[in-house]
């Protein structure tokens, strides 16, 4: 018996000593890590990584930049069933221990002393967090001590409650979601309140490995996680059997949502996010930036929507150039046969049952659709990775049959189009010619031809393709330059490149209006002044220039107003040589031009500098307000965090038409801002308004009376060759610019009236529904007067005739002298110069 009393004595002490020895080795370890471990009170207020956010300015979302996607939730926000479907599947003593569970470490434990490697962590929620949030991720016995001594400095300090929100807020869940809210929206498209029993435990089984549990990579192996976690809830207590029979019976139902913006703005989207990046840096897409712009989320679809069927219109007038591919195979297994063999050499040559299995495994892809014969899963795939293109989606021909064309959408419905939606498809020859009218539906194009078809207004669909030139619309508040809407192409998918900031393309006559009222301003012309339109050979370098009207025609002497409505030509190049080059151009500087920007040359009159049409869009604003220098901005305020806290706000001067002469100040809506300078006469810029106006009347721009309204004005535009196509205009409250033109500088073989002015009343027609019509009211400086239609001259009182013209006050024309008649003149016998005053 004593060496039993022996043995336990020696067990027990030896049972003490190991005890002793690892409380020694922990306090050892926590005394030899705890200098250098991080201050754990910094996750109260820690902030977590979150994408850089775009909205128009009354909040709707245009576009989303990072690769974490973040959706901040409460702990008050979870809903208890994913509690409990998460603590099930991590941590089911979660509220019981202090941040380490024993059992967790010893099963650790032996996973180290048994193969080298802690493979499961025995981590609870606590010591995840630690984790994620404050040491790396490798996977080290040195790491491990140092998230246990964290996890339970953590529970000392954090409660259960917030270290869970912690915790559920910083998890990886696949496919840039971080976070279980942003997991719901990727997933299910849907708030994580809303998410079936069966969904949130899908999300659940997420945390421990989001690859290989991902309901879209490996939906069988996320199936029987789900499954598993819905069993330990009921065996947990947390649901009943009925409950657990429904969700795991549940499909899959896990798909890749992205972030669905509310307005679409591609290219001021991708604008400030030049601008955060530029301002912040990298962190702009991870700091919880959120840039609020100048975009109004009504007017800018109707630029979109208006720019895009301007383009089809024209692209439609100008013939089809064919399918954008040809012949292609409808089934997964007809593709691979024709697949390219290069780059595949090491793997077929390894076996012919390579080859053989992956045919094999084709043909168990077949997918039809009702209507069509036979497989067509290449079709349906070639359809998925084919982008839309603004309103335009890519469509298989199945069949093309007389008049008629059946195609697969990409939605896999079978379309017909009838022939109204495709006789329009003329072959493309140049820009200035077609071939003949297609006389069937395969002429145009053959089965497995991949066309792009477009829907109509009445559900129906037509025959279509991505046009041949390019646009941009741009508009802009002219009260303080603020951007409302902003296109700067047919689509961001098609082409990044943003015409509206970045195409610099010769303006053509929608610069006149600022040569004519640099001659009104000075004094040196008014609305009335003849000017003779007539040929004119003037040395341009080393050649002659000898310039024309787009018509080819001469008024000879032709006064200002039906100049300008005209858009003559001969008639601006003299008005600018009259007013001389420098003077010009300095006064121009007023109107956001850059000197170095303007040809130092008559062509400057007929629009040859090269302008962004965002900086013509400018220059018309300044007209629009009277004569303000107002500048272009679309970043209204940068804020950051839950709480929106703001770390910019735009201040913009803004232009003042009521203020006192000197006055620099003035406050608007409980602010105070700049008043932007005066750079033209308020009466100079009327006349020239007014002026304007009879482009719309009788001039180029007839077209936009459809609108019904006598507040708008405006200027067309077209450049030599008619590579470039403009309508500028205006009303008080809104100022908007269209471009139309091709990317390689190709002809567009159409007038800015044609090709731009259809544009621009499209999205007026929109933006000024139900507005009342905004317009100036006119100077107190301003006179009315008879002049002489063929002189400009005015008439007196007792001169018949003349037509009615504005003025300002000091720069009156003189006055017609009176003349005798003809026939008095005759009988009297004078033959002196027939003037009233050689009479009397």
């Amino acid at each position: 018996m004593k060496w039993i009393k022996t043995l336990v004595f020696s067990v027990f002490w030896l049972l003490v000593s190991l005890s002793a020895a690892a409380l020694l080795s922990v306090a050892g370890a926590a005394l030899y890590f705890s200098p250098g471990l991080p201050d754990v009170r910094q996750l109260q207020d820690f902030e977590l990584h979150t994408p850089l956010r775009i909205f128009t300015r009354d909040g709707k979302l245009i576009g989303e930049y990072g690769e974490e996607r973040r959706m901040a939730i409460s702990f008050d926000e979870i809903p208890e069933d994913f509690i409990q479907a998460l603590l099930a599947a991590e941590d089911a003593s979660f509220f019981d221990h202090r941040g380490v569970d024993p059992k967790g470490l010893a099963r650790a434990a032996l996973e180290l002393a048994s193969s080298g490697d802690i493979q499961s962590g025995g981590s609870t929620i606590t010591m995840q967090v630690a984790r994620n949030y404050l040491l790396t991720l490798d996977r080290t016995f040195t790491r491990k001590i140092r998230e246990i001594l964290l996890a339970l400095q953590m529970e000392k300090i954090l409660s259960k409650e917030e270290i869970l929100e912690l915790y559920v807020n910083k998890i990886f869940l696949g496919h840039r979601a971080y976070g279980i809210a942003a997991a719901a929206e990727i997933y299910y498209n849907k708030p994580l309140d809303e998410l079936t029993l069966a969904q949130k435990a899908m999300i659940a089984g997420l945390p421990k490995a989001p690859s290989s549990f991902n309901p879209l990579a490996n939906p069988e192996r996320s199936l029987i996680r789900r499954n598993w976690i819905l069993y330990r809830m009921r065996e947990l207590g947390h649901i009943d059997q009925e409950t657990y029979e429904n969700a795991v019976q549940e499909p899959t139902t896990a798909r890749r949502y992205v972030a669905q913006v509310e307005v679409d703005a591609d290219y001021v989207a991708e604008m400030a996010r030049q601008y955060a990046v530029e301002r912040f840096g990298e962190d702009a897409y991870t700091g919880g930036y959120r840039i609020h712009t100048t975009l109004d989320s009504d007017l800018q679809p109707f630029a979109r929507q208006a720019l895009a069927r301007g383009l089809i219109d024209y692209d439609t007038r100008h013939g089809w150039r064919g399918p954008e591919e040809r012949d292609i195979p409808a089934s997964l297994a007809e593709a691979q046969e024709r697949t390219e063999r290069r780059g595949l050499e090491e793997e077929l040559d390894e076996s012919p049952e390579i080859m053989e299995t992956a045919r094999q495994a084709a043909e168990r892809s077949q997918t039809r659709v009702e209507g069509i014969d036979g497989d067509v899963s290449n079709w349906l795939r070639v359809l998925e990775r084919t982008p839309g293109f603004g309103p335009l989606q890519p469509a298989i021909v199945v069949e093309s049959e007389g008049r008629e064309m059946r195609v697969l959408s990409r939605s896999g419905e079978l379309v017909t189009l009838d022939w109204e939606g495709l006789s329009w498809a003329r072959e493309y020859r140049s820009p200035r010619a077609r071939g003949a009218e297609p006389g069937s539906a395969a002429e145009i194009a053959d089965t497995g031809d991949l066309v792009r078809i477009l829907q109509r207004d009445d559900g129906s669909w037509r025959l279509s393709q991505r046009p041949d030139a390019e646009g941009s619309l741009v508009v802009m508040n002219p009260a303080d330059g603020a951007i409302l809407a902003l296109q700067g192409g047919f689509s961001f998918n098609a082409s990044k490149f943003n015409r509206a900031v970045q195409a610099q393309r010769q303006s053509g006559s929608i610069f006149k209006p600022f040569v004519f009222l640099a001659a009104l301003d000075t004094g040196l012309m008014t609305a009335s002044t003849v000017v003779n339109d007539a040929p004119v050979v003037m040395h341009d370098g080393s050649s002659l220039w000898r310039p024309v009207n787009s018509s080819g025609d001469f008024l000879g002497p032709t006064r200002l107003r039906v100049a300008l409505a005209r858009s003559r030509n001969l008639v601006t190049i003299r008005v600018l040589q009259t007013l001389g080059l420098d003077n010009t151009i300095e006064y121009l500087e007023g109107f956001g031009f850059s000197p170095s920007r303007l040809p130092h040359g008559l062509s400057l009159a007929l629009g040859s500098a090269s302008l962004t049409p965002l900086e013509m869009t400018n220059a018309y604003a300044v007209l629009a307000n009277g004569g303000f220098q107002v500048s272009p901005w679309f970043i209204e305020r940068v804020t950051r965090g839950s709480d929106d806290q703001v770390i910019s706000e735009a201040r913009p001067a803004i232009a003042c038409r009521d203020c006192r002469e000197g006055q620099t100040e003035v406050e608007v809506d409980g602010k105070r801002y700049d008043v932007a300078p005066r750079v033209a006469d308020p009466t100079a810029v009327y006349i020239l308004r007014d002026m304007l106006r009879d482009v719309i009347e009788s001039g180029t721009g007839r077209a936009a009376l459809s609108l019904e309204r006598s507040d708008v004005v405006g200027k067309t535009g077209t450049t030599n060759d008619q590579r470039d196509g403009w309508f500028a205009g205006y009303n008080d409250e809104l100022v908007a610019t269209v471009w139309v033109g091709k990317d390689n500088n190709e002809s567009i073989a159409e007038y800015g009236g044609n090709a731009a002015l259809p544009i621009w009343i499209d999205f007026m027609r929109n933006a000024l529904e139900g507005r009342p019509e905004a317009m100036p009211e006119p100077p107190e400086q301003l006179v009315t007067a008879r002049v002489d239609e063929q002189t400009g001259r005015r008439l007196s009182d007792g001169q018949s005739g003349g037509i009615s013209e504005i003025f300002h006050p000091d720069h009156l024309p003189d006055m017609e002298p009176h003349r005798i008649e003809q026939e008095i003149e005759q009988r009297s016998g004078s033959q002196g110069t027939g003037s009233y005053e050689a009479i009397f």
